[in-house]
């Protein structure tokens, strides 16, 4: 654990270093100053419940846990809620979630820290969601006997636990009562280092935009924007996405198509960086905050919260991220029926995308023009776009209902 526990330090020391020009890490540093005392004014309020605590690293991996929160809540309304996140582009954006009692950052994984977190939350259960292996807070919770799982995981050959130098993070998967994987894949390689605790139940992520689709409710000033055009729906990009995202779109900007684009960061640098782009390539646009010209090629959507309905008008969709370590959900806008594009070398570690892309309902891209050819041959064949619609449904009825697995299999 020394190696482990100096990475640790290394990391803080970093984030603090990073604080001094980076907003997000001033964020992060900022959100856990004074972190006990603010934890301690919020379990007041709870001080006659017993605490299932549920950690999400970030945004994504909330939308993952945001099934199991909310069964909880219906089905057993004697516990409370204690929602942890890691960064801030989580926890910014949900800490007025009103599905969980406490919406906090998680302090950082050092033995003093999560020792005495764990004994102030004295959680009854404590669920993570899909990456999170924090050894420490692992440890303690090992000692205190809590029940903990881990729900949605993936475990694949390149990560520690199946190393030769993984010893301590093997050791760490014994503190889980039960893990939840989402495929058979990750249950055999589990088998191979002795843990056999496992359960293959899915993704509960289906679950979750199955559920925004099905109460969807309606963006009217997206559709009056949409009008009789087709749309493109580029959601959560990066500055590399909309270089990529625009040169291609400049080939199909005289005709009745327009462009949506859903920056990750709206900051206002990041922003004014989009903008100048727009400009450069000559293209008409308008943001959203700023009031929608129908008439412009592009919307810029600089708010955040709307974009999971948003693909609910695209023709086809394109998911940023893959630049930048981590492609996006792409279930979101699969769940419509539509075509998927993205551009990501390590894509195949995200077992959704494998799987549109097997079944020709996404398409992996490196160029400008790979892109353009993807979004014509999908535009322009309308059997296509069928086949693509029948398949995805298909496939979404086939993943659904991992929440239920996951609820008939925790121990409350």
């Amino acid at each position: 654990m020394f190696l482990y526990n100096t990475g640790i330090y290394i990391y803080y020391l970093a984030v603090r270093i990073a604080a001094l020009f980076n907003a997000k890490a001033q964020k992060w540093v900022a959100g856990r100053q004074g972190w006990a005392a603010k934890l301690e004014e919020q379990l007041k309020e709870v001080k006659d419940k017993q605490i299932v605590w549920i950690h999400c690293a970030s945004l994504g991996e909330f939308e993952q846990g945001r099934p199991i929160i909310e069964a909880i809540k219906a089905q057993y309304p004697q516990y409370a809620i204690l929602l942890s996140f890691f960064s801030p582009s989580g926890y910014e954006v949900r800490k007025d979630y009103k599905g969980a009692d406490i919406v906090c950052y998680l302090p950082l994984d050092t033995k003093e820290q999560a020792g005495r977190f764990i004994q102030m939350v004295q959680p009854k259960i404590a669920i993570f969601i899909k990456y999170e292996f924090w050894l420490n807070y692992l440890e303690q919770l090992r000692q205190h006997k809590t029940d903990t799982y881990i729900v949605s995981a993936v475990f694949k050959t390149h990560q520690p636990f199946f190393k030769w130098y993984g010893g301590i993070f093997r050791r760490s998967l014994k503190t889980y009562k039960k893990l939840f994987v989402q495929d058979e894949a990750s249950k055999h390689i589990l088998g191979t280092i002795g843990i056999h605790n496992v359960s293959v139940c899915g993704d509960t992520r289906f679950d979750r935009v199955m559920a925004i689709k099905e109460h969807f409710s309606p963006i009217e000033e997206i559709a009056r924007f949409k009008c009789n055009s087709k749309l493109i729906v580029a959601g959560s990009t990066w500055p590399k996405d909309e270089d990529l995202l625009l040169e291609a779109y400049e080939s199909l900007k005289a005709q009745n198509i327009k462009l949506v684009l859903v920056p990750h960061d709206i900051t206002d640098e990041l922003l004014r960086n989009t903008e100048s782009k727009l400009m450069k390539h000559k293209l008409k646009y308008s943001r959203y905050t700023k009031g929608i010209d129908n008439n412009a090629q592009v919307l810029v959507l600089d708010t955040v919260g709307l974009l999971s309905r948003l693909y609910h008008y695209a023709d086809i969709a394109y998911i940023g991220g893959g630049f930048n370590g981590g492609l996006h959900n792409c279930l979101e806008a699969a769940v419509y029926g539509i075509p998927i594009t993205f551009s990501d070398h390590n894509y195949k570690k995200y077992n959704e995308a494998e799987a549109l892309i097997q079944m020709g309902a996404a398409e992996n891209v490196h160029t400008d023009g790979e892109l353009l050819n993807a979004w014509q041959q999908y535009l322009d064949n309308k059997e296509r776009l069928k086949e693509v619609h029948v398949k995805t449904r298909a496939y979404f009825m086939q993943n659904a209902h991992a929440t239920e697995t996951i609820m008939r299999e925790v121990v409350f």
